[in-house]
């Protein structure tokens, strides 16, 4: 009992890891149309990306190390069930993303894109984080939903402002570094 609950633990440990890899790619594009958006330059965007794969390198190492473990549960049912979940929430969000940026520029509201992506992102979270049974990652959603509501009301240039980009980078590293937690 005691080496299917490591077992258990070492492929939730890699798994996580897997999802921290993604957060740091997709954090770090956010990032780079930060940079891209803000006017940095080069040299920001060239540091984003060193960052990046500094922090892909972490997550790897942990993936690497308790990889034998989730080799060990790919093909049970729950995981089965949890792929499948996960595919379909992945899926409703691009979908809604795409179907709701056209609907916002056909309205006049192209601006709000933005903001609208990243709640959506924060959206797909929610259901996620039931899946996987990862408590973190209601955070990650509902700290992704606030800012995605509060950025452009508070921020100087409303919902283009590049801090709309930056937001979302750091929340979505932030989440990766929470994810790779000892």
């Amino acid at each position: 009992m005691q080496a299917t609950d490591s077992l258990r633990t070492e492929a939730q440990l890699a798994g996580r890891a897997t999802g921290a890899m993604f957060f740091f790619v997709f954090g770090a594009v956010w990032l780079e149309g930060w940079a891209t958006q803000a006017h940095e330059g080069a040299a920001a965007c060239a540091g984003i990306a060193l960052v990046a794969l500094a922090l892909l390198a972490v997550a790897w190492r942990r993936y690497r190390r308790y990889a034998p473990a989730l080799a060990h549960a790919q093909d049970t049912p729950e995981r089965r069930r949890m792929k499948r979940v996960f595919n379909i929430v992945n899926a409703a969000q691009w979908t809604a993303i795409f179907i709701l940026a056209q609907v916002l520029v056909n309205l006049g509201k192209g601006a709000w894109i933005i903001p609208m992506a990243i709640a959506i992102i924060g959206l797909h979270f929610l259901p996620l984080a039931h899946v996987f049974k990862n408590p973190p990652h209601y955070v990650t959603g509902l700290a992704m939903v606030a800012f995605a509501a509060l950025y452009p009301l508070l921020a100087s240039g409303g919902p283009t402002a590049p801090v709309g980009f930056l937001g979302a980078g750091l929340i979505l590293w932030l989440s990766a570094a929470w994810a790779l937690r000892a």
